[in-house]
């Protein structure tokens, strides 16, 4: 299988599979003398661990990061840097049954399709167990992003059809409830949501936005690296995401030229920026200098315990009920997700951009 790895100077490969022995991921490029220790990596582990909330799968996972390999002295060698996870819940015969069939919402038939053979425990490669090493290299990237004055703010914008309110936007809030949302009051109607979805057997998706401040201007490669390209693409290899927008998005297409274009002024101590950010602080495919601001739409859970038509292999029709452990919606866990993907990717253009002048 190719596909599991990520990046040109800061790269990545993840491996692992949702019920095998443990899941993780390889760094390679990361500078030497980064301080990190574990307990860097399970701050963000700890912001995707199942069983947290009504609202997630109730699969008990310590996901507790070991560092195999890369630090010394609770720094960076420079070396390749290990970080394992292993996997202590299994409960695989839930999925024996699907094993002759295909799920709904799930990539069951095109893995068959693709390589003629699929792990059914749980999706394998597929499943959203994978992302924990994206998440443990995502940890790392941030330290250096730290390092360079950039900051990653992420959080739940809408659940379903409950979106939050800008007024009422409370930074504090999104540790403060399971669904890291920034207004109280659109959490608790998103709870009141996804209970009803619960009832019904049904799941919910929603929105991840994502604010990064302290870019320099001029980080992307114009032509076919550009920072919103390179973006769009490290969040689509997210399993769950169906869509993705920076900026205005999708409104620019409903603007006049006059109403999207943002002017440019100067500060009150002479750094040029812009009057607005409809282009969510990308332009020409490189950041300028503004916060870079986009969003993720994440698709309901498939796995779902309402009955669904399918087929099996042999293409019998039949209708199935999803037995298992799942997340009514994943939303809340794959914040963390597409935070460390947006990590990753502006650590490895950050530092492909210090050859771009002498």
């Amino acid at each position: 299988m190719a596909g599991s790895n990520l990046g040109t100077i800061f790269k990545i490969t993840t491996w692992g599979e949702s019920h095998g022995k443990g899941v993780g991921v390889v760094i390679d490029g990361c500078p030497a003398g980064l301080p990190l220790c574990e307990a860097d990596i399970q701050k963000f582990l700890d912001r995707r661990k199942p069983g947290q909330s009504r609202f997630s799968t109730p699969r008990k996972e310590a996901d507790a990061a070991e560092i195999l390999s890369g630090v010394f002295d609770g720094k960076t060698t420079g070396t390749p840097i290990s970080i394992l996870v292993r996997n202590e819940n299994q409960h695989s015969g839930d999925y024996s049954e699907i094993a002759s069939y295909y799920r709904p919402g799930h990539a069951d038939y095109t893995f068959d399709a693709k390589y003629g053979f699929r792990d059914y425990r749980g999706g394998g490669r597929s499943s959203g167990r994978e992302t924990i090493g994206r998440v443990a290299a995502g940890a790392v990237a941030s330290k250096i992003l730290s390092g360079m004055g950039v900051s990653i703010l992420t959080y739940t914008r809408s659940i379903g059809p409950v979106t939050i309110s800008d007024e009422r936007f409370d930074r504090s809030e999104i540790s403060a409830n399971p669904l890291c949302m920034p207004d109280a009051a659109a959490a608790k109607a998103a709870q009141d949501y996804l209970d009803s979805c619960i009832r019904n057997q049904d799941s919910a998706g929603g929105v991840i936005e994502c604010i990064i401040t302290g870019m320099p201007a001029g980080v992307g490669e114009p032509v076919f690296g550009k920072l919103d390209a390179r973006l769009a693409g490290a969040i689509f290899s997210i399993g769950a995401v169906k869509g993705f927008e920076v900026g205005a998005g999708f409104e620019a297409a409903q603007k006049k030229g006059s109403e999207n274009n943002d002017a440019f002024t100067t500060d009150s101590e002479g750094n040029i920026t812009k009057k607005t950010n409809h282009a969510g602080g990308i332009l020409g495919g490189m950041s300028d200098g503004d916060p870079i601001i986009f969003r993720a739409a994440v698709k309901p859970t498939p796995s779902i315990a309402r009955t669904q038509q399918t087929i099996r292999k042999d293409g019998t029709p039949i209708e199935i009920s999803i037995a298992g452990r799942h997340d009514p919606v994943i939303v809340p866990r794959a914040v963390v997700v597409v935070e460390s993907m947006a990590a990753l990717t502006l650590t490895d253009l950050l530092l492909l951009n210090m050859s771009a002048r002498v």
